[in-house]
This record gives C-alpha cells, structure tokens and sequence, in this order.
C-alpha cells in the first residue's frame, strides 16, 4: 500500500491528538461535550481549534490522494507531497496551538498548496 495511503490514515487521526490535548485534564460533561469549550484556557482553546480545522481539510486531502493514485500520478512524488501535506498539518497545529499566528498562516498555505500539487499532478503525467 503506497505511503500516501497511510497519510491519509494520519491526516484522519490528527485531529483527534489536537482534541485530546484540548480535553486533557479537564472534567468533561459526556452529555454536552462541545458546550465546555467555551470554558478552556486560550491554549487549549486553540487545540480544539487546530481540532476542527484539522477536520476541514481532511476532506480535500483524501480526495487529492485518491484522485493522484487512480489517475495515474507518479506514486513516488504523490507519496513525498503527502508526506509533506501531513508534516505541514502536523506543524500547522502546533504553531496554532503556540499562538504563532503568522506561521499558522504559513503552514496553512502551504498545506493547501501541496493539496493542489497532489491534485492537479496527473494532469502533468
């Protein structure tokens, strides 16, 4: 199974490391669970952030990959662009959780245009 496969398994699971440091360590209320958020310190708030953001480009990444590797992309450089799409999403939640907004901004960018990379790359086979 190429490498790009399991980054999208990683990318899928990342938001639920960002979540989980967001809830360590608090009391959490498992009948309104999304209601205690608003209650977090600044840096765990920004977890829960880096949470839901993890989750909204999770979709077009997934895509990307499936689309690259059924149309024929070159395996290799779809595996080293994912790979660079997960270390950047990696890096985005930290930045964000750090409050470094400018290298949150980066990192977001940049992910979003390996996205496209990965994307647009059969077309140049």
């Amino acid at each position: 199974m190429p490498l790009a496969y399991w980054c999208i398994l990683i990318a899928a699971l990342l938001p639920l490391v960002w979540v989980r440091y967001a809830k360590a360590g608090i009391q959490s209320d498992n009948f309104y669970p999304r209601e205690e958020i608003d209650d977090l310190p600044p840096m765990k708030r920004r977890a829960y952030a880096a949470h839901q953001n993890a989750y909204e480009n999770f979709p077009f990444f997934a895509a990307a990959i499936l689309v690259a590797t059924t149309m024929g992309a070159p395996i290799s450089t779809v595996n080293w662009l994912a790979a660079a799409y997960v270390a950047l999403r990696v890096a985005h939640g930290m930045v964000y959780i750090f409050n470094k907004p400018s290298l949150r901004s980066g990192a977001c960018v940049l992910a979003l245009i390996v996205n496209i990379a990965i994307f647009v790359l059969p077309a140049f086979k």
